[in-house]
């Protein structure tokens, strides 16, 4: 998450509250659009948690099973 808030400060020259709410925004939407498997891994992929369950559940989605 604080990756996607320095791309917003530094590619849009939001400061760091307008880009904390508009990574919120973000976040918030692709939960709500993404399927649920991947949508409740986002925060925790975003936070550093890792890409693990994110990259298994988009295989699964797509007919690929990973190793």
């Amino acid at each position: 998450m604080n990756e996607l808030i320095e791309q917003l400060k530094s590619r849009v020259g939001l400061d760091d509250q307008k880009a904390h709410s508009a990574a919120q925004t973000v976040l918030e939407f692709l939960k709500r659009r993404l399927p649920e498997p991947i949508s409740s891994q986002l925060e925790g992929y975003l936070s550093g948690g890792g890409t693990q369950g994110v990259t298994d559940k988009l295989g699964d989605m797509f007919g690929k099973k990973s190793a």
